[in-house]
């Protein structure tokens, strides 16, 4: 590759949607249409307040200038989070949206990353992978425009890139090893709750899978169920050392037990297969995604439900939210005094100032009043 011959012609982007089969294609439009609907939801309009004594105050809602998303392609390419960062988005108004991929083998982008990048509205794709693709888009290159946020998944070189460049950029968070945490009561059927731990199993040997169960039955038969399923994978190495080194199955006294630990272990995926799992969603405080009753498998989230797949993890589901459209936007405060407003509080203000001893801060009140500087 060349500083030439790193992005992908704009031909090439066009006619991204021609690589795939129209079936897939369908799906993926069904899965891209599912996601803008859920974000739109969360647009946020600017909003003033003006009162009779003069006070004008706001908040000015502005999209960021130019966002970059990282697709990884690496052992297992995820063009999914190329829907799940870009389309949001472009929900909020970002002005323009660059993607880097590396390329494969063939000198290619992957095709369905490519794809989802034309169905997501992409402006501009780049052959860049790895840590040396966060840096380009942090600090800009001859080829990559610099961005205002980078926002996608990776390995760790990935991880602690964005880390090192927050500050020069904004970014979306530091996403650790995926997690799933499932609470079940003696109603779950050990088939899905087993396959569902494997699905958080097979992305990564550092993956976290974990049940939580009142029923002893359930457990032993959950466990057999795993290495059933285990067996049948084509991930089946990286599942089971997942499941070795970081799964569990811990029975709990009561449900409400297992809340507590969940609410503590603070999950990137909780699904909650119990006889009413709705009555426990208000007691589930810290979680990236909650995914209720045995047919709302996590999976439906990755792909196609419509909410973010770009969640927090270990453990910062106690303070960070999924990934969403108030991430690609920026809140400004709007102030605007009257003469007579200004004059009504000024010997407050100043008041104030001085008390934190920055007389600066009370002259620039005072002098609007004849009583600072000199004029």
């Amino acid at each position: 590759l060349t500083p030439e011959t790193i992005e992908v012609p704009k031909n090439e982007l066009d006619s991204a949607l021609d690589l795939i089969g129209a079936d897939l294609l369908r799906v993926i439009e069904k899965a891209a249409a599912n996601i803008r609907a859920y974000h739109e939801k969360q647009l946020e309009k600017s909003w003033f307040t003006a009162s009779d004594d003069g006070i004008f105050l706001g908040q000015k809602i502005t999209p960021l200038s130019r966002v970059g998303v990282y697709a990884p392609a690496g052992s297992a390419p995820l063009p999914s989070t190329v829907l799940m960062d870009a389309i949001p988005a472009k929900v909020a108004g970002v002005e323009e949206i660059i993607l880097c991929s590396p390329p494969g083998k063939n000198g290619k982008v992957n095709p369905l990353i490519l794809a989802c990048a034309k169905l997501a509205d992409v402006d501009r794709v780049f052959m860049a992978g790895g840590a040396q693709a966060i840096a380009a888009m942090a600090y800009g290159t001859q080829t990559i425009p610099k961005v205002d946020k980078i926002v996608g998944p990776g390995n760790i070189y990935v991880a602690t890139a964005k880390k090192m460049v927050f500050g020069i950029c904004g970014i979306d968070m530091i996403a650790g090893p995926s997690e799933i945490l499932i609470i079940a009561d003696e109603t779950a059927n050990p088939a899905y709750v087993a396959a569902d731990l494997l699905s958080q199993a097979e992305h990564d040997k550092l993956a976290s899978s974990i049940l939580l169960t009142t029923s002893r039955k359930l457990a032993e038969n959950v466990s057999k169920e795993l290495e059933t399923q285990m067996s049948r994978l084509t991930r089946k190495e990286i599942a089971m050392e997942s499941i070795e080194n970081y799964g569990a199955v811990i029975v709990t006294d009561t449900i409400n037990e297992a809340v507590d630990i969940s609410n503590t272990i603070a999950p990137e995926h909780l699904e909650v297969c119990t006889k009413n799992p709705f009555e426990l969603l208000p007691f589930i405080k810290n979680a990236g995604a909650i995914f209720l009753g045995n047919f709302s498998p996590e999976p439906l989230g990755d792909y196609f439900a419509g909410p973010n797949h770009t969640l927090p993890t270990s453990g910062t589901a106690r303070f960070f939210s999924p990934l969403g459209v108030y991430d690609f936007v920026k809140r400004q405060s709007v102030i605007s005094y009257s003469r007579d407003a200004f004059n009504a509080v000024a010997s407050d203000v100043a008041a104030f100032a001085h008390a934190e001893g920055l007389t600066a801060h009370a002259e620039a009140i005072l002098i609007r009043q004849g009583d600072g500087f000199p004029v």
